[in-house]
């Protein structure tokens, strides 16, 4: 039986210990571009898009009429509700709630990326405002039932939201780093498809972009 070398066992070891380290960084890239993944995620949470322009000669006001479909937890669409307004810059207002990236970074079931209540739909004139209810506060959230069940603590998030917003060390008890309200809005025209995504480690935003093709100049009945 031959027995290695000095220079030999010192090969065979260096090339065992370089290949372990090799595959460690391997995991350790893995688990960061996971990481990184989370943080930079973003989930579609709503839909919207102009179904109707109108110009009435006795108001001498154009109306503009949009389609608003909310998706639930699971991405499945809810029933749909429209709106018709004396404006086409419109603005969607959220109760949202940002967790602490601890528990983005690690997927967290529950608190993995922030969570959102739709509270109004509005547009601001020179006077006031057109205001339409989509949920009522310290109710269960719309895209939780009933399709989905919300568990006590999702449902104790939404009624104690304000303790939550106003009071640091409440928030930092349940992994909140913040609870506000949220209201971004465009200009809504016809021929854009306008999607409301809510960022995994921040809050909301309003994608615009253009129609397929295909569906322009069409009515689909469905």
């Amino acid at each position: 039986m031959r027995y290695l070398t000095n220079k030999t066992l010192i090969i065979v070891v260096t090339l065992v210990l370089a290949g372990t380290y090799a595959v460690s960084r391997y995991r350790q890239n893995k688990v960061l571009e996971k990481i990184i993944e989370r943080l930079s995620a973003d989930s579609r949470v709503a839909e919207a898009l102009v179904t109707d322009v109108r110009y009435d000669p006795a108001s001498k006001k154009h109306y503009t009429t949009i389609k608003f479909l909310e998706y639930d937890t699971k991405s499945r669409p809810l029933s749909p509700k429209y709106f018709t307004f004396s404006q086409d810059i419109i603005q969607f207002q959220a109760m949202v709630i940002r967790f602490d990236d601890f528990y983005v970074k690690s997927g967290h079931p529950l608190k993995g990326k922030s969570a959102l209540i739709f509270l109004r739909v509005f547009a601001l004139n020179g006077t006031g405002a057109q205001v339409f209810e989509i949920n009522k506060i310290d109710t269960v959230p719309s895209g939780y039932a009933p399709q989905q069940p919300i568990s006590r603590f999702e449902l104790q998030l939404w009624k104690r939201f304000w303790d939550y917003a106003l009071d640091p060390k409440e928030a930092k008890r349940v992994g909140i780093r913040n609870a506000q309200i949220e209201a971004p809005g465009t200009k809504f025209v016809p021929g854009i498809l306008y999607t409301i995504v809510i960022e995994h480690d921040g809050g909301l935003r309003v994608d615009a972009r253009p129609l397929p093709e295909i569906v322009r100049g069409e009515k689909i009945g469905l």
